[in-house]
């Protein structure tokens, strides 16, 4: 594989964070009926991200869970032998909450659908809204994102793969070409 330069940095993906949380919170018109929702693993370090930055801007807190989707794949009996089960973790009831869910990368839309059928067997949400760091495209489903950091148009030979800091070590975006 053939790593190319950052697509985002450190400082980059302080930015791209602290913007995407203004336009969840100008699109909401403030923050009262909304939660967020995080998608383990990157998902959820970044829902918490935003999370505090629209606390800071807002001076509320803000509700925020997390999502394991391991049984909700559509690819589970072809990828795992023995699923490996991370958690689900939302504390409050999320009918008629206007949910924020977020991921790293969006790709083919099957992490978001399978995130989606969970959500609705925990209740019924007044919206669901989906903010993530990377569009790459190459959708597979009917998925669009609300709020993209960053659209990277990718080839099939490519892959990008965001490391954070508290899974990676450090904060970056990065594009790798498979050879």
């Amino acid at each position: 594989m053939k790593t190319k330069p950052k697509l985002i940095d450190e400082l980059g993906m302080h930015r791209t964070l602290t913007r995407l949380a203004h336009e969840i919170i100008e699109h909401n018109k403030g923050i009262e009926s909304i939660a967020l929702v995080g998608i383990k693993t990157r998902g959820e370090f970044i829902a918490k991200r935003l999370a505090e930055r629209i606390t800071s801007i807002e001076k509320k807190e803000l509700l925020i869970g997390m999502l394991d989707i391991t049984l909700y794949r559509d690819d589970l009996r072809a990828k795992l032998k023995q699923p490996i089960l991370k958690g689900t973790d939302i504390a409050f009831d999320v009918t008629d909450k206007n949910i924020v869910l977020v991921d790293d990368v969006l790709f083919t839309g099957r992490t978001i659908r399978a995130a989606l059928d969970q959500l609705m067997d925990l209740g019924r949400p007044k919206t669901i809204q989906l903010a993530v760091l990377i569009d790459r495209g190459h959708r597979e489903l009917p998925i669009r994102a609300d709020f993209v950091g960053k659209n990277v148009p990718t080839s099939d030979n490519q892959e990008i793969q965001v490391r954070l800091k508290e899974v990676d070590g450090e904060d970056s975006v990065l594009l790798i070409e498979k050879v």
